[in-house]
């Protein structure tokens, strides 16, 4: 038994890696990439606790207001960080949100970055109701490359895997992928 393990009364939690938390994922990509769906599938799959940070933004008040002009609630990511801290320290989560670079790198085990082809995100966010604007801007984002540059700067390149994510078939192997990673994580505790 190792001094960790003294210290929790000689127990080792099921999937706790060596720090003593279970592993996080983090979900990401451009807003219709299909982070809401795989992040609810790979927490229906392995029991991990699903947060959905932009209701946690919008329910808990952890913005600094309404932007009218982008129909969005002006973040605070301080706020959002100190209102995470506790849960991701414990681990077991799975992570929803479209931005990464804020959040500590010591969080996440595994950062997925979903990337979609232009025509089926278009597709996505016109289903939607999304303005023009918005459409447009969304649909640069995912063709530069925002969110994977974000994650690729933030994080480990050990722990950043880009995904495709244009189809039901595609849900379903990113599913089984994590499921299978986290189950992998968990045995070699």
């Amino acid at each position: 038994m190792d001094a960790e393990e003294e210290e929790r009364g000689g127990k080792r939690r099921k999937g706790a890696l060596s720090g003593g938390r279970r592993p996080n994922v983090l979900v990401t990509g451009t807003p219709g990439t299909g982070k809401s769906t795989l992040a609810a599938a790979v927490a229906a799959e392995t029991g991990l606790k699903l947060v959905d940070v932009g209701a946690r933004v919008r329910d808990g008040g952890l913005h600094e207001g309404w932007d009218e002009e982008f129909k969005a609630h002006i973040v605070d990511e301080d706020k959002v960080v100190d209102a995470l801290e506790q849960e991701m320290s414990v681990g077991g989560n799975v992570v929803d949100y479209h931005g990464c670079g804020f959040f500590p790198e010591r969080w996440f085990d595994l950062v997925v970055v979903l990337q979609t082809e232009n025509g089926v995100l278009y597709e996505r966010l016109a289903a939607r109701g999304y303005d023009e604007k918005k459409l447009r801007e969304n649909i640069e984002c995912e063709i530069f490359g925002v969110v994977a540059e974000e994650a690729r700067e933030s994080y480990s390149a050990e722990v950043v895997e880009m995904v495709s994510s244009n189809s039901e078939e595609d849900l379903r192997r990113n599913t089984s992928v994590i499921t299978q990673w986290y189950a992998t994580k968990n045995q070699q505790q």
